[in-house]
């Protein structure tokens, strides 16, 4: 079964769609004020990732959701934010035919350390144990409460498109596509050549020094560092600002 999409926007435009990937707990539907923007200017694609909304594929690692995304989602231009950038990183590397260009938003290529890893696939397995537990309302409740997220206005933060989510397809999710089962990629970054842009918020400090450790690792193309007020959901911070400056950008690929 193909992962579930919407079509949506300007479509007939020119320029390849934007194929939108979001990230955990979210789904294609919580793209919020940043999508509508989008969508007036562009064609979108909105794919629902593995174990969330309403795709099944729970078991999917990366490299496998990066294959069943680019399978669904077809040619376009790849915007993922947090775990979906991750996805989007994978499309690119594995499908550069199809990804003309990449956005990503909150991204990272990996943890280097395995030992770091090792502590990162703890955690997320306890957080899918607990998720499991206690059901999806109390731990999305507690998720969006976190430093993450709490500054999100109700729209930003979409709860009640993150409970139409399944709580046994997030739990997969942590368990096969966190940030500690992730193959380090950095190695590979320098095989990139379509353009890239990563956006970060100025006040997300981690994502900010990956964001310009990502910049200088691709070395085969034009890849910009863009950050902006906001911390680690800047799009859905400042969605206006982003959605310009995104759609600025991939004017001119």
């Amino acid at each position: 079964m193909a992962l579930h999409v919407q079509r949506r926007g300007a479509a007939g435009t020119a320029g390849p769609p934007l194929v939108l990937v979001h990230g955990f707990t979210q789904n294609g539907d919580c793209w919020g004020r940043f999508g509508d923007l989008l969508a007036e200017r562009a064609e979108l694609v909105l794919v629902d990732a593995p174990g969330h909304g309403r795709s099944r594929h729970d078991d999917a690692d990366l490299w496998t959701a990066a294959d069943l995304v680019t399978e669904a989602a077809g040619s376009g231009i790849y915007l993922g934010y947090s775990m979906g950038g991750r996805i989007a990183l994978h499309a690119a590397l594995r499908r550069p035919d199809l990804v003309r260009g990449l956005v990503l938003i909150g991204a990272t290529a990996g943890l280097d350390d395995e030992t770091e890893r090792a502590k990162r696939r703890a955690a997320d397995e306890d957080l899918a144990d607990r998720l499991l537990a206690e059901g999806l309302p109390a731990f999305l409740g507690r998720w969006l409460r976190g430093p993450l997220f709490a500054g999100l206005s109700a729209e930003g933060a979409a709860r009640a498109e993150r409970l139409a989510n399944r709580t046994e397809g997030l739990a997969a999710s942590l368990r096969h596509c966190g940030t500690g089962t992730q193959e380090p990629l950095w190695d590979r970054l320098d095989r990139l050549t379509m353009p890239v842009l990563i956006v970060v918020g100025d006040r997300d400090e981690k994502f900010s020094a990956i964001g310009r450790r990502l910049v200088a690792t691709m070395v085969g193309t034009e890849a910009r560092l863009l950050s902006l007020p906001g911390t680690h959901a800047v799009h859905l911070e400042q969605p206006a600002a982003v959605a310009e400056a995104v759609l600025a950008h991939v004017a001119a690929w």
